[in-house]
């Protein structure tokens, strides 16, 4: 019988609710940036089979890029009480895409000076950029970006969640799926396989 091979794996050393808020910023941003796209997009619609032309900032290389073309498309076009909803989370964008890139881009390291924060370092344009990070900043930054990305799919809020539900007919949780399915779950109800029996009648899939 083969032994299993001995991995050797770099630790981070970072916490468990370092780990879980760093992921959840991924998550949130990402799925940020995609619902920014497709809102951008959509205003290019001519309303026929045809396939718009797009500028070049729709390539979507440049999250930035797009993100103009949202605000000028979409923010500054919304009826007033949804414009003001939306621009705040424009602003709030970019209020925390520095913090974003550096999470993302940097590299982690901390330091016997402070041993409750974390640090990235960075190069941006030949300057060095160093940026701390608490439990408690990436707890906030977590929550911040869900609120955003609420808000930037309901500017209306509740009215405006209701109505979407409403247009596209029901709706069934992943943990639902998965209770009414007979999936296999986890500890916290979410599926870890696919069920024996086919999915349930009239649930549907939903990003996010």
């Amino acid at each position: 019988m083969t032994k299993p091979r001995l991995k050797h794996l770099w630790d981070p050393q970072l916490s468990d609710h370092e780990v879980h808020f760093i992921g959840m910023i991924f998550i949130q941003w990402a799925s940020l940036e995609h619902e920014v796209f497709l809102q951008t997009v959509r205003t290019f619609d001519p309303g026929n089979a045809d396939i718009p032309e797009l500028p070049k900032q729709m390539n979507n290389i440049q999250f930035t890029s797009v993100l103009e073309l949202w605000k000028e498309r979409v923010v500054d076009k919304a009826p007033k009480g949804r414009a003001k909803v939306l621009q705040r989370q424009y602003d709030k964008i970019l209020g925390l895409k520095e913090a974003r890139d550096a999470l993302t881009h940097g590299m982690w390291h901390w330091s016997l000076e402070d041993l409750g924060q974390i640090s990235t370092v960075r190069v941006k344009k030949r300057e060095i950029i160093t940026s701390h990070f608490s439990a408690k900043f990436l707890g906030d930054m977590a929550l911040e970006l869900g609120e955003i990305n609420f808000k930037v799919r309901f500017p209306g809020g509740l009215i405006d969640l209701a109505r979407a539900s409403m247009q596209e007919g029901g709706y069934m949780s992943r943990r639902a799926a998965a209770m009414f399915s007979g999936a296999p779950v986890d500890d916290d109800g979410y599926p870890t396989g696919n069920p024996t029996s086919n999915r349930p009648r009239g649930a549907r899939r939903a990003d996010g």
